[in-house]
């Protein structure tokens, strides 16, 4: 791999992927809405930032998202879902992702091997939730889920070798998690970038569409 592009380089583990990634020799281009008031929501910043870019990126990796916005916690309950929250939910968790996908296809080699990744979570598969509740923040990511395995199928036919997955990467230690740990065991941003590129070197065209955790198994839809 010789050169990366990490959208939320500035979160718990896109900034520890830049850093593996840059420690390992690879050149990285880190987008961010903090850093660099890229909002992946608006496809006018996402055009602008990712037009400017020179195409020939073996990695695109999507590690925005969040659990609460605006101060919606995950539903525990029927009673609590709204549509402004799942509207918030979708736009960042799917739509955002989707509009990344969209304009950095042209950044992708046709040539050779390229991945593009979004990140993922768990529960967001229908098949392996056992316990409900979450509706939004679940929701938004089966729907990025189906999208990266419908794009998949499209991007095939003009990168061959490309591969888009969706990633989930276990539980992290991150401000992003930190009020819903509870007792469940957590990983270092560092720890989680080094499995998620692990994962990722081990990816074949025939992977494309697939959804995989941390260990480089398969997650149910």
């Amino acid at each position: 791999m010789q050169r990366a592009l990490i959208i939320g380089a500035s979160g718990g583990i896109g900034t520890a992927l830049c850093e593996t990634l840059a420690g390992r020799g690879v050149a990285v281009t880190g987008l961010s809405r903090g850093r660099d008031g890229l909002d992946v929501t608006d496809e006018g910043r996402v055009a602008d930032a990712l037009g400017a870019l020179t195409p020939g990126f073996d990695l695109v990796l999507v590690a925005t998202g969040a659990l609460e916005i605006g101060g919606a916690r995950p539903e525990k309950s029927l009673g609590a879902l709204s549509a402004e929250a799942m509207r918030d939910q979708f736009m960042l968790n799917c739509v955002g992702p989707s509009l990344v996908l969209k304009h950095a296809l042209r950044l992708l080699p046709r040539d050779r091997r390229a991945v593009f990744a979004a990140l993922s979570a768990r529960v967001g598969s229908i098949g392996d939730n056992r316990m409900g509740g979450w509706y939004s923040y679940r929701t938004a990511k089966a729907a990025l889920n189906q999208m990266m395995h419908g794009a998949a199928i499209e991007v095939a036919r003009s990168h061959p070798q490309a591969i888009c997955a969706a990633l989930h990467p276990g539980t992290v230690a991150t401000p992003f998690t930190e009020e819903y740990l509870g007792r469940h065991p957590a990983v270092s941003p560092e720890e989680a970038a080094r499995n998620l590129l692990r994962v990722i070197e081990g990816l074949r065209p025939g992977d494309s569409g697939g959804f995989f955790d941390w260990r480089g198994k398969r997650v149910p839809w």
